[in-house]
């Protein structure tokens, strides 16, 4: 199966937009194949701004409605206590409520950007997203994260390139309680290294330490910036520490 036929056979669908590149492209396949479409983008604390600014400038772009659906998710216990399978607790609660709106406008079908490259196996958030019935179209078409780059690329997305991103929430260790505080320490963090321009990146919270993690390439850089960026993180956190496990796209 192609995304042309697919979308043959979906005519009227709900696209789940988080602003990256999978969804992107999720979003321009149904733009140009479907016969209606709409997005949705679920805003919470879990997502950075420069994630909502990414996804309404696409969105404008490519010229298609999208909605976007407030919602704290750390009013949902089992999110805020971070266990192992916090993602099938924010998966199953964030994507029902995309699921309602989709309804309520009339499409019977929401799709979502997992692609054929992410291992279902070592994603509890994937079981939340088949108990609602969502479907994943560039899965299902056999498309990997390359080729939906090389695509992205073809098709003059400037998300083609764009790093791969995961919630601020995974920069927390397991077990520990998430709270607003140290989302928006990470977030200020991690815009330190964007304004310094570093482009693929985390930065971890270490009991009240920052771990830094970086691409190979961008190590000598770390240490190049090294007195800006002790000061800026040290407003956050207790020390700041370099993993020299460098960074692969994930």
């Amino acid at each position: 199966m192609d995304l042309e036929r697919f979308f043959r056979e979906h005519p009227r669908v709900g696209v789940a937009f988080s602003g990256g590149v999978d969804s992107a492209y999720l979003l321009c396949a149904a733009k140009r194949y479907a016969r209606q479409v709409k997005a949705y983008y679920v805003k919470t604390p879990f997502q950075p701004q420069f994630e909502l600014d990414d996804a309404i400038a696409l969105a404008r772009e490519l010229g298609t409605d999208m909605e976007i659906l407030p919602f704290d998710v750390l009013t949902i216990p089992e999110v805020a206590a971070n266990p192992a399978n916090r993602c099938y607790f924010c998966k199953r609660a964030l994507f029902s409520r995309i699921v309602e709106a989709a309804e309520r406008d009339g499409f019977p079908c929401l799709l979502d950007g997992t692609n054929a490259s992410d291992d279902a196996s070592d994603r509890p958030g994937m079981r939340a997203l088949q108990e609602l019935k969502v479907l994943s179209p560039l899965r299902l078409c056999g498309l990997t994260k390359s080729e939906i780059r090389r695509l992205s690329k073809e098709a003059g997305l400037f998300t083609h390139d764009k790093p791969a991103y995961a919630c601020l929430a995974t920069r927390i260790p397991t077990g520990i309680t998430i709270t607003p505080d140290l989302l928006e320490k990470t977030e200020k963090a991690e815009g330190c290294l964007t304004g310094l321009g570093f482009r693929d990146f985390r930065v971890r919270l270490m009991g009240k330490d920052a771990k830094l993690q970086v691409t190979a390439e961008d190590l000598k850089k770390v240490l190049s910036h090294r007195e800006e960026l002790v000061r800026e993180l040290k407003k956050y956190y207790n020390s700041v520490l370099l993993d020299l496990e460098v960074r692969h796209e994930q």
